[in-house]
């Protein structure tokens, strides 16, 4: 798919891998809604892309729903999903002041999981009544996983459920979409320097960078970004998850 000219939304756009996911739609032509609860990192990402800010928690059907209306309205009917919101918080099942609160799990599972379900469902109803593009094509939805999906470290419990299942709803969603030529597709990064991870310690990021098999160095967010582009671009891509992690396998 071609994006000038084409609507896009990306999530969690007012940092990290969501705010370079962005500038490189924009830059590539396409007219991007920036969906993020953090409205000053929103406001820096469209004074540079000059897209459209939308303050949304896209684990809120009713401000998803008004969200992608706004954006429907301003920039035409979304062509292209990139789903980036999501947390981390780090929390052991049983710990030192004792179990895991239910509701600590259950936030992640909402941000993460319900989160990308809930843009999912609206950008693919978007989508599917839309007109053809070339190849027939209506719409491409990309959602971040992990490799803590299948390989989830200690504290990681929440996390890695909830990237799991969204690596699990990709499959069942492009098979429902592909007679309509909507692509669904998942990307598992690794260590990517985002700035929850370039706010530890250095000492911390060293050992985490050396775990990495090559190259020994954390992902670039803009690695990311370039693959959500090479994704969008190549029609034949579909129903896939693809690692970004320099060939890390989390221990």
């Amino acid at each position: 798919m071609n994006v000038k000219g084409l609507a896009a939304i990306v999530t969690g756009a007012g940092s990290g891998l969501g705010a370079v996911t962005a500038e490189a739609l924009a830059a590539a032509g396409a007219k991007v809604a920036l969906l993020d609860i953090n409205e000053d990192g929103l406001q820096t990402v469209a004074a540079t892309t000059g897209g459209l800010a939308v303050t949304c928690d896209v684990s809120s059907a009713e401000a998803a729903e008004a969200a992608v209306a706004q954006a429907r309205e301003a920039n035409g009917p979304c062509r292209d999903l990139v789903n980036c919101a999501g947390i981390a918080p780090g929390k052991r099942i049983v710990g030192r002041d004792g179990t895991m609160p239910l509701a600590d799990f259950e936030k992640v599972i909402q941000v993460n999981l319900f989160g990308s379900f809930n843009m999912l469902r609206l950008a693919a109803a978007d989508m599917l009544a839309a007109e053809p593009l070339e190849d027939d094509e209506r719409g491409v939805i990309i959602s971040t996983s992990s490799i803590a999906a299948a390989e989830g470290q200690m504290g990681q419990a929440a996390y890695a459920a909830s990237k799991a299942g969204i690596t699990g709803m990709m499959l069942p969603a492009a098979r429902e979409f592909a007679k309509k030529g909507v692509r669904v597709l998942t990307i598992a990064p690794g260590l990517i320097g985002t700035p929850l991870l370039l706010n530890m310690p250095q000492e911390v990021q060293d050992n985490l960078a050396g775990q990495v098999p090559f190259p020994h160095r954390f992902g670039k967010p803009e690695e990311y970004a370039g693959l959500v582009m090479h994704l969008v671009e190549n029609v034949m891509l579909n129903a896939g998850s693809f690692r970004i992690d320099g060939g890390m396998r989390m221990q």
